[in-house]
């Protein structure tokens, strides 16, 4: 029997393949109705979907769910990142990026971008353009130079921008693989 997180690897995969699901544990259950695949969960319902027929792959994710964390990293491991925001139904999309050679990507709350930004702060805060740390905002990377905590919000500073958020809100961020 599959796990959770094989499940949703496996439903993932064969999403991603233009496949049809049909699988199930005694928490999931993937399956394909008409033409979109569907994963479901006993005490949510519907947590993730992907329409096969879509010319532009994007998977929809249920804000909230209690497999977020796990849906979120077979995505992000995928190449699959979250894009734009929330929709009228409470799902976010997820759409395939083309990630930059030697980065890993990453979709978390910002008090989590704040954290990392501490491992690498010293390599970044010597000067030069910091390339530690990747943001994507307005359909572009763009360097992190500095991330501040202040009065409940995390700034983010790139290049061009301030980048105010509150802890909680989700953000697409690359950091170099070392």
């Amino acid at each position: 029997m599959l796990s959770d997180l094989e499940l949703i690897q496996a439903f993932i995969k064969n999403s991603i393949e233009g496949k049809e699901v049909l699988l199930s544990n005694p928490n999931l259950r993937a399956e394909t109705i008409y033409d979109s695949n569907q994963l479901s969960s006993k005490g949510e319902g519907l947590l993730l979907t992907f329409k096969l027929s879509d010319k532009l792959p994007v998977f929809r994710l249920k804000e909230g769910t209690l497999y977020w964390e796990s849906i979120n990293q077979v995505l992000v491991a995928r190449n699959y990142l979250l894009f734009g925001k929330m929709d009228n139904k409470r799902f976010y999309q997820y759409q395939y990026v083309q990630l930059p050679k030697g980065y890993e990507g990453n979709c978390t709350k910002a008090v989590l971008l704040w954290r990392s930004w501490w491992k690498y702060r010293q390599k970044i805060l010597k000067g030069g353009i910091p390339l530690e740390m990747l943001i994507r905002t307005r359909n572009t990377w763009y360097p992190i130079k500095n991330v501040e905590c202040g009065h409940g919000l995390i700034y983010i500073q790139t290049l061009g921008q301030e980048i105010p958020l509150h802890v909680g809100d989700l953000v697409v961020w690359l950091c170099k693989v070392t």
